[in-house]
């Protein structure tokens, strides 16, 4: 399948998915939303997910300035483009029986601060920040934000980011707990595949159901989440991967997981 806004590559066991507007720093049509989608409907063999932009950013937000079938005009046409393009992306990532990393190259803007958050890692350029714009174009955020913020730097620093509209350098992020690490520009995409390829090498049940566990937890009790991680644990024991992890620790050598 061919992308016009994407590229989907594959790097060993990783897929790698690359915005692929930087004429437009990747700024994030709802065709573009589809496409990422699509693209992790097509995932293969892959065991892990890379996502980053082309060029000098990671994705400026939804393409404000775009003409014809990709505009978004008005409420009624953000409604449209939200339900059927942004939400569906973000609810796909967060369900994905993988693990994903997310590079953030540049500027991650609006829906694209969103996007860049939904990773399980996110890694971010020392030159990159995060934008929650929409304050300053008089709209509400949205693709998640007042759900994602909160839980990850809590109620203060989440207001501070969404009703102020400020950049938040990549060291701030780091230092608040939004991303996983902030890196030299030049190691970003190093250091990004590199921890993609160790968790796409890594017991795949296991992860993928730790990551639906932790995403259930969020929203459950105690009781129940002891619960889910009963059911998950009788899924992921079942596994090969399992079988071989305890048979490599029995046998004091190196794990070799498959995957399943």
């Amino acid at each position: 399948m061919s992308f016009e806004t994407i590229r989907l590559e594959h790097v060993g066991p990783v897929a790698k998915i690359v915005l692929n507007r930087p004429e437009r720093l990747n700024a994030c049509p709802p065709g573009m939303a589809v496409e990422i989608s699509d693209a992790l409907s097509m995932l293969g063999d892959a065991r892990a997910v890379l996502l980053t932009g082309e060029g000098r950013a990671f994705c400026s937000g939804a393409d404000l300035a775009a003409a014809g079938a990709r505009s978004i005009t008005g409420g009624a046409g953000s409604y449209k483009a939200l339900t059927e393009a942004y939400n569906p992306l973000i609810l796909k990532l967060s369900r994905l029986p993988v693990p994903v990393v997310v590079a953030v190259n540049g500027p991650a803007a609006g829906v694209g601060c969103s996007l860049a958050l939904s990773g399980d890692f996110t890694f971010a350029a020392k030159s990159a920040y995060f934008l929650q714009a929409f304050v300053n174009i008089g709209l509400v955020p949205d693709g998640g934000s007042t759900w994602i913020l909160p839980r990850l730097i809590g109620k203060a620093r989440a207001v501070q980011m969404m009703m102020l509209g400020e950049r938040i350098g990549a060291e701030q992020a780091e230092d608040w707990g939004l991303i996983y690490k902030a890196v030299d520009d030049a190691a970003l995409q190093d250091e990004a595949l590199a921890l993609a390829t160790r968790l796409a090498n890594g017991p795949t049940v296991a992860l993928g159901t730790l990551r639906q566990n932790l995403a259930r937890a969020l929203e459950s009790d105690l009781a129940t989440t002891l619960l889910i991680e009963a059911e998950g644990q009788r899924k992921a024991g079942d596994s090969a991967d399992a079988a071989e992890g305890i048979a490599a620790f029995l046998e004091k050598r190196k794990t070799q997981f498959s995957g399943h």
